[in-house]
């Protein structure tokens, strides 16, 4: 196992990381060409039209050289270095795309960071869908909501979104939950699953320390605020509420589920955990049988 790991995942981490950090490079410097070099039309159009340009080459170039999962991870890893290159260009103004910078900064680091993180901890189960890209149709019904309010808010109330003391506290959200769900990806390693697992593999381990010993379930715990800090950092107070409710009510059937099978795994062991160590979430407890250990 640990050499297929190190023959056909570690490859696909490298280039996750290269094409990530190519492709943001590219931006960057495309970006601030003018600042630094000083503005004429010539630069204008090297830095406005030159990422697109430097996009398409780069995904040429991929599309050539790389075949089948490389050339799926690279083209995605490459996509997110470009949103996240632009969104920094943008987070750097001291106008209302200072927001829709940190946000697209917050976006494409999660969903990177995500798949980075599995590549290193639990590479069995790497896929493209690690990315969590494709997680649902409600996900994307959900960022796109957020993108058409804050575009709303932003053309009749452009002085809503330069509130940015409150845009800062969405970004600590974000990096307190960014954190909160890779350590526990970290900690877990392959006990970590994006899936909720209802067949216990051998080596399926119940863990308890760590980020564990805090909340049983830290990667929903970090999850949560992220997506509540998004919102946040758009300034966008309609979707707020909308994905506090939501995301609540996800977890809390999501946690309920997959509470069922740990205790169906570990049994008294899961009981015992679940009295000393809460969800870590608001108001949610989980699955617990009743006193006669009925399910």
């Amino acid at each position: 196992m640990d050499m297929i790991s190190m023959r056909n995942i570690c490859p696909a981490a490298k280039h996750a990381l290269l094409c990530f950090s190519l492709s943001g490079l590219v931006f960057i410097v495309s970006f601030f060409s003018a600042s630094c070099l000083g503005f004429t039309s010539e630069l204008w159009a090297l830095t406005y039209w030159g990422p697109a340009l430097y996009f398409c080459l780069l995904n040429f170039i991929l599309r050539y050289s790389l075949k089948g999962f490389t050339y799926d991870v690279a083209v995605r890893s490459a996509f997110l270095g470009s949103v996240f290159a632009t969104g920094f260009y943008f987070a750097t103004l001291d106008n209302s795309c200072h927001i829709f910078g940190l946000y697209a900064m917050a976006f494409s680091l999660f969903h990177f960071s995500e798949f980075l993180s599995v590549a290193l901890t639990n590479p069995r189960t790497l896929t493209v869908d690690s990315f969590i890209l494709n997680h649902s149709v409600q996900y994307w019904v959900a960022a796109v909501s957020s993108w058409i309010e804050a575009a709303v808010e932003y053309y009749f109330f452009p002085n809503m979104k330069t509130v940015f003391w409150i845009s800062h506290i969405g970004v600590i959200m974000c990096v307190i939950g960014e954190v909160m769900r890779k350590s526990a990806m970290f900690t877990a390693k392959t006990n970590f699953n994006h899936h909720v697992q209802t067949v216990k593999k051998d080596d399926h381990q119940l863990v308890t320390h760590g980020v564990y010993s805090l909340c049983r379930h830290p990667s929903y715990v970090g999850w949560f605020y992220w997506s509540i800090g998004t919102q946040i950092i758009l300034l966008n107070p309609v979707c707020v509420i909308i994905y506090t409710l939501v995301s609540w009510t996800f977890f809390n059937e999501r946690v309920f589920a997959e509470e069922m099978f740990l205790i169906s795994f570990f049994g008294n062991q899961y009981l015992e955990y679940q009295k000393k160590v809460g969800t870590g979430l608001p108001f949610i407890k989980g699955y617990i049988p009743d006193v006669d250990g009925s399910w």
